[in-house]
């Protein structure tokens, strides 16, 4: 069978092309992370890096015309997809290791896509990356400090260089609405391979928040719990909420089907689900066996504009636990 040659691009690419340059050129200028606190190399494993944010009022910067403004975060992942399909080649290893699953004891207070109610614990991510605004999507996910979102690579570091600013969660957003209020993260979290080299296959990032009104995140919204090392082709729920047209960000989405491999660029060890969610979605979760209460096992990282309607996570192995287990300790 002949595959069909599609341009790699995030999911962002109905962006002018003027706004493409831009970010790609300020991204190049911030190649240095910001306020280090500290790195840590924990035996056997790569480096893993933990950057603070500068954020001196993230609640008050992200005022309600600012959120509308956001743009899709996915162009940040398109470097890395340029990148990746230039140097990778199809003879990359698959990550294999033990399965673990680490359960929560947290519940949450015909399509391609479906109209979703909106769910306590998944919600937008906003940020800034240079000049620019930014939105993606997130999910809170078990873990020991109770405060820790799970999002895409993309969406807390460009992958390589600087590490994004102002982040905050908005947990059940809906219609410019934030339920449960904003939450700033005090510390952002990537994989080494995601940090350094923007590795596509890596793409993914935890961010830690800062208690709101003496309360963890996880206290009052709930959290999903996770799974790394499982089976590929698994049955899986995507959430997120997309702000590309024909969507406007403004209400929770989602997709389901069995996964597949990523037939135009196999070396990305990605897997697919049917779904035609646009930019804004990335980050979001991808939840076990389509049940919004399952375990996180991945997230929205890329898909082919122009191309089929299917969206791209990365594999949740041992790499992106050690990074989920640096967070979650933190």
């Amino acid at each position: 069978m002949t595959k069909k040659s599609l341009p790699i691009t995030g999911l962002l690419s109905l962006l002018t092309s003027a706004v493409l340059t831009l970010c790609a050129a300020g991204g190049a200028a911030a190649a240095t992370p910001f306020n280090a606190v500290s790195s840590f190399a924990a035996p056997g494993t790569q480096q893993l890096v933990s950057l603070a944010t500068t954020n001196t009022d993230p609640t008050g910067y992200w005022t309600p015309e600012r959120m509308q403004a956001a743009i899709p975060g996915d162009v940040l992942a398109g470097k890395a997809l340029v990148r990746a399909g230039a140097s990778s080649t199809s003879a990359a290893a698959v990550e294999t290791g033990p399965p673990v699953k680490i359960a929560s004891a947290k519940g949450s207070n015909g399509s391609l896509h479906q109209d979703e109610d909106p769910i306590d614990h998944v919600g937008k991510v906003f940020f800034t990356m240079g000049a620019f605004a930014y939105v993606c999507s997130g999910n809170v996910v078990v873990s020991d400090n109770d405060s820790t979102v799970a999002t895409a690579g993309h969406c807390v570091n460009e992958g390589p260089g600087a590490f994004v600013k102002n982040f905050v969660f908005v947990p059940a957003y809906l219609n410019g609405k934030a339920p449960f209020g904003i939450w700033p993260a005090k510390a952002l979290y990537t994989t080494p391979q995601w940090r350094t080299t923007g590795d596509i296959r890596y793409d993914t990032g935890f961010a830690v928040t800062a208690t709101v009104n003496g309360k963890h995140l996880a206290d009052v919204v709930g959290a999903s719990g996770v799974e790394f090392n499982q089976d590929r082709g698994l049955s899986y729920e995507a959430f997120g909420y997309p702000a590309a047209p024909p969507f406007d960000g403004q209400s929770l989405k989602s997709c389901s089907g069995d996964a597949t491999k990523d037939p135009i660029n196999p070396q990305f060890k990605a897997q697919g689900i049917p779904c035609d969610m646009t930019g804004g979605s990335s980050g979001g979760p991808w939840m076990v066996d389509s049940e919004r209460d399952s375990y996180q096992n991945s997230i929205t990282s890329y898909g082919y504009p122009g191309g089929p309607a299917v969206i791209y996570g990365p594999y949740w192995g041992s790499v992106i636990r050690d990074a989920y287990e640096l967070a979650s300790g933190s």
